[in-house]
């Protein structure tokens, strides 16, 4: 089946990016004049510009994205910064390697706001979405790995039943890995609706909920599984808390509670003192805190930004401070 081919310079002018939570992040982020800032998910930028400006004049930012689409907008967009900004096509996992080949050592702060970006689930051949029938890609770096496609059609059904539970938390995950694995025996499944009325199918009607599409998580499933999103998530997290001055911040955005859960438990880690048993009256493990939460629990969007822009509902900002 055919699908209309967009312009690569199509698709990077109308990648755009409404921050979430942007005076959150500049509160926690706390940017300030001759600081260097990462931001792990460059995406539309709309965070990067915010930084930039508040590190005016003379504070830098490296920007990181797998997809080509979001640097090549960042480029045009931050333009107006020059050699302030340094933009970087890659997975914000390699940030260690990356910033030792810029020669630098440490920053003063790492913002990360993970998931997928408006403009990928806009675009629909893409494949993020069902909302379009779209070839069933879902890579954030087209230019490399797998597709979701790849994936439906060749992994066992046991493997399918993992990934869809694990991570979409999706209680019907065997009866859909059953009806993919009977679908792709007739024919690949190689779409973004096939896929989704697939699973439609596959959970009874009765447990179909009102506001949320029967294929929802299948589809968060695939596309954490084909981008490696939470391997990259641990990987990057640690190296950005691990670069950090003392006084730096950790600014983390999550949408949903895998996320959430490795973000939260990375902070906590990391600010725990002695973890002697309560049986030994001195501390021998010689354990220090090594990050301050500043976020006790995490921040939610408010209506305000709710109603300019629903996507910021699932949001969870996290921050930290590197001791």
């Amino acid at each position: 089946m055919p699908f209309p081919a967009r312009a690569q310079g199509e698709m990077e002018q109308d990648f755009d990016h409404i921050p979430v939570m942007p005076e959150e992040v500049l509160k926690f982020l706390s940017p300030h004049s001759g600081g260097i800032y990462v931001d792990g998910t460059l995406g539309g930028a709309g965070h990067s510009m915010k930084i930039l400006e508040a590190s005016a004049p003379d504070g830098r930012l490296i920007g990181f994205d797998r997809d080509s689409s979001a640097i090549a907008a960042a480029t045009a967009r931050l333009a107006g910064f020059g050699d302030r900004v340094t933009l970087v096509h890659r997975n914000f996992a390699e940030l260690e390697k990356s910033l030792a080949s810029l020669e630098i050592g440490s920053i003063d702060g790492v913002l990360l706001d993970l998931g997928v970006s408006s403009h990928q689930l806009d675009s629909a051949e893409r494949g993020f979405s069902f909302r379009q029938d779209a070839p069933l890609d879902m890579r954030m770096d087209t230019g490399t790995g797998p597709t979701a496609a790849d994936l439906v059609n060749t992994l066992p059904e046991a493997e399918l039943v993992h990934i869809i539970r694990e991570y979409g938390e999706e209680r019907w995950a065997g009866r859909i890995a059953v009806r993919i694995a009977a679908a792709r025996e007739k024919s690949p499944i190689l779409t973004t609706m096939a896929l989704a009325e697939i699973v439609k199918g596959a959970i009874p009607r009765k447990f179909h909920e009102e506001r949320l599409h029967p294929a929802t998580r299948t589809f968060q499933a695939l596309r954490i599984a084909v981008n490696a999103e939470l391997e990259s998530l641990d990987k990057g997290l640690e190296a950005g808390l691990r670069l950090l001055k003392p006084g730096g911040r950790a600014v983390v955005i999550s949408f949903h509670s895998l996320e959430d859960r490795i973000v939260k438990n990375a902070f906590r880690k990391l600010a725990q003192g002695c973890i002697c048993p309560k049986s030994i009256p001195v501390c021998v493990c010689g354990n220090k805190p090594q990050l301050r939460i500043l976020t006790g629990r995490p921040v939610m969007a408010g209506e305000a930004e709710l109603a300019a822009n629903p996507r910021a509902r699932s949001a969870k900002l996290r921050a930290a401070e590197k001791l």
